[in-house]
């Protein structure tokens, strides 16, 4: 039952209540008045204070979209809402007052029969009223605002990683296309054979086509069947090393991703080298940060070439910085004369 209480309900409820023992206290207090009519007296005056803030707060909700008026607009209807709040109050306490039959305040100035009457009060109590509902009111519309932002970041980036995987395949599936036609005419039977590879790399990606991460064994499923592919073309001129840490092949990593940096390091480097070269792939952990390298044979001849290598580090670079922010780097370098070494830095998950 309390549940179904609005959050306003239960403003008004709080705030009335501490208005009323705050009062209680320094009026008892202060000016030793008879605690009993002080109190009918602040009844009175509450009940006209609940009943004018909540006449004018309906009124406010029927005029749609008031909070997203112009600060110059909303001061004016905040200054109109604090002058009719006060007059509905202090005339409804004051028939309050006739009706229980309290007592008129005869001849004097007229300024004293006011105050006397309510009329101070209920001015600053609706003014502070007010304020805090405004104020309220700004705050939930600030955090909602920010909620709608967070849910349109993650839509466009739920959007941005599903374009960009839908580029990645069909560009492994060109390259990969290119190396079995290399076979079809110098080796038939190897060509069927890579075809069978291409196949379960296939199968594989599809299954993970809807997911953001995948673990990095199930990567390394994919890298190894794609390795098989590139062996039969490239004969003895591969050779591949692994040097996986156990701890981490449960770890989450983007799809495609440790295939994609293969894919490049053997179409850049060993694709280029006559006597071939060597793929070496680690994985461990450093710190908080789960660490991937791949280093193949060959060089980068400048340093602009990074950006010359195509979709493949690109699309890497945006996975990992819609995936994780600035938390995730990727650099390519030439690690000495012969080398070159991609290395990924991913936060633990």
């Amino acid at each position: 039952m309390l549940k179904q209480v609005s959050k306003y309900w239960w403003g008004q409820l709080l705030g009335w209540s501490v208005y009323f023992l705050v009062t209680l206290f320094f009026n008892f207090t202060l000016k030793k008045t008879d605690l009993s009519a002080v109190t009918i007296y602040l009844i009175i005056f509450i009940i006209s204070g609940v009943a004018s803030t909540h006449l004018f707060r309906t009124l406010l909700n029927k005029l749609k979209g008031w909070e997203g008026y112009s600060f110059e607009r909303q001061l004016i209807i905040f200054l109109v809402l604090v002058i009719c709040t006060n007059m509905v109050w202090y005339f409804g306490y004051n028939l309050l007052l006739d009706y229980m039959g309290g007592n008129r305040s005869k001849g004097g100035n007229f300024l004293m029969m006011l105050a006397e009457r309510g009329y101070l009060a209920s001015f600053a109590t609706s003014f502070i009223w007010w304020v805090i509902y405004f104020i309220w009111h700004y705050i939930d519309r600030t955090r909602t605002s920010q909620v709608d932002r967070l849910k349109l970041e993650s839509t466009v980036k739920e959007l941005e990683l599903k374009t960009i995987k839908a580029q990645l395949n069909p560009h492994f599936i060109f390259n990969a296309l290119n190396s079995i036609r290399a076979l079809v005419d110098e080796n038939p039977p190897r060509a069927r054979t890579a075809i069978t590879e291409l196949s379960n790399i296939l199968r594989s990606s599809m299954a993970i086509e809807k997911a953001e991460t995948v673990s990095l064994e199930n990567e390394l499923n994919i890298v190894k069947d794609y390795l098989a592919l590139e062996h039969i073309r490239f004969e003895e001129r591969l050779q591949v090393r692994y040097e996986i840490d156990p701890d981490t092949l449960e770890l989450q990593v983007p799809p495609m991703m440790l295939q994609t940096l293969v894919e490049n390091a053997i179409k850049h480097g060993i694709s280029r080298i006559v006597s071939g070269g060597t793929v070496f792939i680690s994985s461990r952990l450093k710190g908080m940060e789960h660490e991937i390298t791949i280093e193949n044979t060959g060089q980068l001849v400048e340093k602009n070439m990074v950006n010359s290598h195509g979709f493949g580090l690109e699309s890497t670079r945006q996975r990992l910085s819609l995936l994780f922010g600035n938390r995730a780097t990727f650099d390519i370098r030439n690690k000495d004369e012969a080398t070159v070494e991609a290395r990924v830095m991913m936060p633990l998950l």
